[in-house]
């Protein structure tokens, strides 16, 4: 039993599984720019993910503000206050004002109902975030998009692998950016991508991450360098092969959680689902107003076992100091989502999480 539990780590196949991928990168001499693994991973990718089109990111942060500007949003923009900051931080990148609206407390992700109250002439588009991999209410956000011509990015940084009931959930909207970063359920230690509708919008975002280029000599649009490495790529070709048994591994702890939890008064789990449909990204727990000690006095408790869980989000994206000021970011605006906040904890879940520590974890819930 390791003496520190992190709330998640990194799936790492064997070193000697990615020698020879190196290996082949130092023969070619191909470092970056759309190289062979670069090219691989990315059709990799869509046949894996059930997705047509798809360009390859050096972080999902980047795929974000790329993804505003190749679809040229300006004014305002509907997204949540419940996420990492690097939801509204690349409105703000792009000079765009957030219009934060609160989350559906049962789900956790943007409440449908509230959209509509917070449009005005200046919106453009709507950011919801499939918090925990948990799908939004697709179909829900999009009548609203259709009503008032506007356009959808989701953040999936979560949403890896995540489908509904008639395929992948990355294919609603008019972009979807995945995250990479260590701390996904997929990772190429950093990195990302931009799910696109068709061939077309793949182009151009492919020149927008390569600083406008298309040839050696023309330059079509204002671009940045958001381009994947080959050693990245490599790595997410070879995490491609083990990605079904970490799912696996990660289904199990969540049964467990949710076997040994269920009946502890005061702890809330979010509401489950089907095993072929999620991937078990994180494992939040709501500390209700009936458990003996508030969420801040468990996380302590859990630090001082060694066992890192996460207030995970807290404080909310409105509470920071660039967006507090907000009329959006008001409090009585927000009432879910602040209270999800201040509820909130994420338990440890990864694929090499032992049973042992799973006990671990709980015992320190239910010893209280």
């Amino acid at each position: 039993m390791s003496d520190s539990i992190f709330v998640t780590r990194p799936q790492l196949p064997p070193l000697e599984e990615f020698i020879p991928y190196l290996e082949e990168i130092w023969s070619s001499r191909i470092l970056t720019n759309g190289g062979a693994f670069h090219q691989q991973f990315e059709q990799a990718l869509c046949e894996y993910l059930g997705v047509k089109h798809l360009s390859l990111f050096s972080n999902g942060t980047l795929g974000l503000v790329t993804a505003l500007q190749a679809l040229r949003i300006d004014g305002e923009v509907i997204t949540t206050p419940y996420s990492f900051v690097a939801t509204a931080h690349s409105l703000l990148w792009n000079r765009i004002q957030p219009v934060f609206v609160d989350i559906d407390a049962r789900t956790l992700n943007l409440d449908p109902r509230k959209i509509e109250a917070a449009i005005t002439s200046r919106t453009t588009a709507i950011m919801p975030v499939h918090c925990y991999g948990h799908p939004c209410d697709v179909e829900a956000i999009q009548e609203i998009a259709d009503k008032y011509n506007l356009k959808v990015i989701y953040d999936a940084a979560h949403a890896f692998g995540v489908r509904d009931a008639f395929g992948s959930v990355l294919r609603h909207g008019d972009l979807s950016v995945l995250s990479f970063h260590a701390t996904k359920v997929f990772t190429t230690f950093e990195g990302g991508a931009i799910v696109c509708p068709d061939a077309r919008t793949k182009q151009h975002i492919d020149h927008l991450k390569n600083f406008g280029f298309v040839d050696e000599t023309t330059v079509v649009a204002p671009g940045i360098n958001g381009k994947m490495s080959e050693i990245n790529a490599a790595f997410g070709m070879l995490q491609l092969r083990h990605i079904e048994q970490a799912l696996t591994e990660r289904r199990r702890v969540d049964g467990f959680y949710r076997s040994e939890l269920r009946d502890i008064a005061g702890i809330r789990c979010l509401e489950g689902q089907p095993d072929h449909t999620v991937n078990c990204a994180y494992f939040p727990i709501l500390v209700e107003p009936d458990y003996p000690i508030s969420r801040d006095m468990l996380y302590q408790k859990f630090r001082n076992e060694g066992i890192y869980a996460r207030r995970y989000f807290y404080p909310l994206i409105a509470d920071f100091p660039m967006y507090r000021e907000m009329t959006s970011a008001r409090a009585d605006n927000l009432p879910a989502a602040k209270l999800a906040a201040q509820r909130v904890l994420c338990l440890p879940i990864y694929p090499t999480l032992t049973l042992d520590d799973q006990r671990r974890i709980v015992d320190v819930v239910r010893d209280v």
